[in-house]
């Protein structure tokens, strides 16, 4: 059987008229389009120059310039030793250093994060490699959350940020290992395979025949962007709760206990700052209550909309809903149970 391959008449009439057309004509008010273009932007550039030398807007210059300044050597670090990981340590090891029960190796899991950095964003692909390889999704899921919050950089970069508080350091420390142990018990009992999309095994270590250099680099750099951008607007928001935001609405929030750590953790979620950049941020909101400030760090490392995004492609949209719901909830008690308790 042929096959006509010729272009048919209504396409050879389309292209004959298309090819008649003629070129596009300029607007009709093209000089005055031209003109604003030209001068607009000038006249941006002087009032947003003017406004600069105001109280208001130095105070939001300084404070976000600070909070940048001293997360990003963290943020570098912590960026650095997870392409590290990625590079040269393969995910198998994970595997084999669990309890093969499911009830103990959700703790071993949890704990594991304090020495292996990581940030959100790698932590997922990592949990889901993991279950791809037969461990326990509890246990994955513990790793998850604990990881990118107590790992070495984290709480190092929060006694920077905290000088003179140690009791902040372990709070966090200890909310974050709980919640983390919490969520993966409470997936244990209540957890349904259904929820979860097939796990699909992605190779998070070395790939045979490539430069271990390359993959840490390319690693490095991703991370480091990614996570940067979302500091940049983190320290960016903090500096505007700081200056623009009234002191009356935020003392309505500060002044009562419980609503000043929901609307921290709710800020968390919004901002999704980095978690090696996030105790700057918290350190910069002085008129909230230790507690609320530790419910900021506890929460944001868990559950942000960066995280949403990545768990409902990664796991599903019903696992993401369901997950980082009951996660927020347990944060947010952990905190309020240990930061009562510490601070």
């Amino acid at each position: 059987m042929e096959t006509d391959i010729r272009p048919s008449a209504a396409a050879a009439g389309a292209g004959t008229a298309q090819d008649a057309r003629p070129g596009r004509e300029l607007p009709r008010h093209w000089p005055l389009l031209l003109l604003g273009a030209a001068v607009v932007p000038g006249l941006v550039l002087v009032l947003v120059g003017r406004s600069l030398d105001e109280p208001a807007m130095q105070a939001w210059r300084t404070v976000c310039l600070a909070v940048t300044v001293q997360a990003l050597p963290f943020l570098l670090l912590g960026t650095a030793l997870s392409g590290a990981i990625n590079a040269f340590v393969p995910a198998r090891v994970f595997g084999r250093l669990l309890p093969k029960r499911a009830a103990l190796a959700v703790p071993v899991a949890g704990v594991a994060g304090v020495v292996l950095p990581g940030c959100e964003c790698a932590s997922v692909p990592v949990a889901n490699s993991l279950i791809g390889r037969g461990v326990t999704p509890a246990a994955a899921f513990a790793f998850l959350l604990s990881a990118p919050a107590v790992n070495p950089v984290v709480l190092t970069a929060t006694a920077v940020a905290f000088p003179g508080d140690p009791e902040m350091v372990l709070a966090r420390l200890l909310a974050s290992l709980v919640t983390a142990a919490a969520m993966g018990w409470l997936w244990l009992w209540l957890g349904r395979e259904e929820w979860l999309r097939p796990a699909v095994a992605r190779h998070t270590g070395h790939v045979p025949g490539r430069s271990r250099f390359t993959e840490f680099r390319r690693a490095f750099q991703h991370d480091f962007l990614h996570a940067g951008g979302f500091l940049v607007v983190g320290a960016m928001a903090a500096a505007t709760f700081n200056v623009a935001v009234p002191r009356t609405l935020l003392d309505a929030f500060a002044g009562s206990p419980w609503l000043s750590v929901l609307f921290l953790a709710a800020l968390a979620v919004v901002l999704a700052v980095c978690s090696e950049a996030d105790a700057f941020v918290a350190a910069s909101l002085t008129g909230f209550s230790p507690v609320a400030r530790l419910a900021f760090m506890v929460v944001g490392p868990m559950v942000d909309l960066k995280l949403i995004a990545l768990q409902a492609g990664t796991f599903g949209r019903a696992f993401a809903v369901r997950f980082s719901s009951a996660t927020a909830v347990v944060a947010v008690v952990c905190s309020a149970l240990v930061g009562g308790v510490l601070l």
